[in-house]
């Protein structure tokens, strides 16, 4: 009997596979416990449209995420830390700095934990690694100036 998942099922197979089951397992088992339902025409239709949405959101998530790739990219944050003499800073900056910045300045708002940045310790110019999308991410400028005391 061929049966569609519904569950991901260890040794069995995958969430919306097609897959051929005894009469027995399929009709005592799966179907009971709404593991899978009976793969005729009009469910192998929906299982197919189901598949192509998905496909679509997923193609729209990652076409977002290009697009503010391309407008990160583009811009400059400034932050302000307090800083000495020599251009040290007194703390570092973190990525929650950023984040607020970021949404400040330029109205963008970005979760802290997909901002990634390495120890910085001084004043210039620095760059943030944001992590959009697990097949995208931009890299941010940072301008960091000092504020004397």
């Amino acid at each position: 009997m061929k049966v569609i998942l519904l569950e991901d099922i260890k040794g069995v197979g995958k969430k919306g596979e097609i897959l051929e089951a005894s009469e027995g397992y399929a009709r005592n088992f799966l179907l009971p416990r709404k593991l899978a339902i009976e793969a005729n025409k009009q469910n192998v239709l929906e299982l197919e449209a189901k598949k192509k949405s998905e496909e679509n959101k997923r193609q729209a998530e990652l076409d977002a995420a290009r697009e503010m790739k391309e407008i990160l990219e583009n811009l400059s944050i400034d932050l302000y830390v307090k800083a000495g003499e020599s251009g040290k800073l007194f703390g570092s900056v973190t990525n929650k700095e950023i984040a607020q910045a970021l949404e400040e300045q330029k109205n963008i708002q970005i979760d802290r934990k997909k901002i990634s940045i390495r120890n910085i310790k001084s004043v210039g110019e620095e760059k943030a690694d944001i992590k959009l999308h697990p097949k995208v991410s931009a890299q941010l400028k940072l301008n960091i100036l000092g504020l004397k005391d």
